[in-house]
C-alpha cells in the first residue's frame, strides 16, 4: 500500500470515526497532494507524498512557535495536534545524540574547522537525515559545534 493510499484509508477511518481534527489534517494533505498532482500531471511518488508531508510538518511547528509567541495556546495546541497527526506518517524522528553522530561523522568527512563551514557539513548531512530531523534544529547543532572546536 503506498503512503497516499494509507492517507486515504485512514481518513475513511477517521469519518467513519468522526475524528474531526484527524480529518481534516488528511483532508488538508491529501489536497496538498491533489495540487501537486496536477502541478506535476502525474501521480505523486511516495518521496513526493513524503516531501509533502514534511513541508507540512514544519508549517505547523513555525505556526506552533507564533502562536505561542503571540499568546494564543489555543491555536498553538490545534497546531501541536495537526502536527502529531503527520509526523505519524513520517519516518521516525532521529534522537539529538543520533544527529550529533552524524554531525560529527561529516564535520570530519569534510574537514571543518569553524563557523565559517557550515555550508559544507549542512550540504553533507541534510541529505544523510531527509525527514528523519527538523532543519533548524540541526543547523542549530551544527553551528553550535563548530563553534566548540
Amino acid at each position: 500500500m503506498s503512503l497516499k493510499e494509507k492517507l486515504m484509508s485512514d481518513l475513511k477511518e477517521a469519518m467513519k470515526n468522526k475524528d474531526t481534527i484527524k480529518m481534516n489534517t488528511l483532508r488538508m494533505i491529501l489536497t496538498t497532494l491533489r495540487n501537486l498532482e496536477v502541478e506535476k500531471m502525474k501521480e505523486a511518488t511516495d518521496e513526493e507524498v513524503m516531501e509533502a508531508l514534511m513541508r507540512e510538518a514544519k508549517k505547523r511547528r513555525e505556526a506552533i512557535e507564533e502562536y505561542e509567541k503571540h499568546g494564543r495556546e489555543e491555536l498553538a495546541e490545534k497546531e501541536r495536534k495537526e502536527l502529531e497527526i503527520i509526523e505519524s506518517y513520517l519516518p521516525k524522528q532521529l534522537s539529538e545524540d543520533e544527529i550529533r553522530e552524524i554531525i560529527m561523522e561529516a564535520i570530519n568527512e569534510v574537514g571543518a574547522s569553524s563557523p565559517k563551514d557550515l555550508g559544507k557539513v549542512m550540504k553533507v548531512v541534510m541529505p544523510r537525515m531527509k525527514g528523519r530531523a527538523d532543519g533548524k534544529l540541526v543547523n542549530k547543532m551544527v553551528r553550535e559545534i563548530l563553534e566548540s572546536l
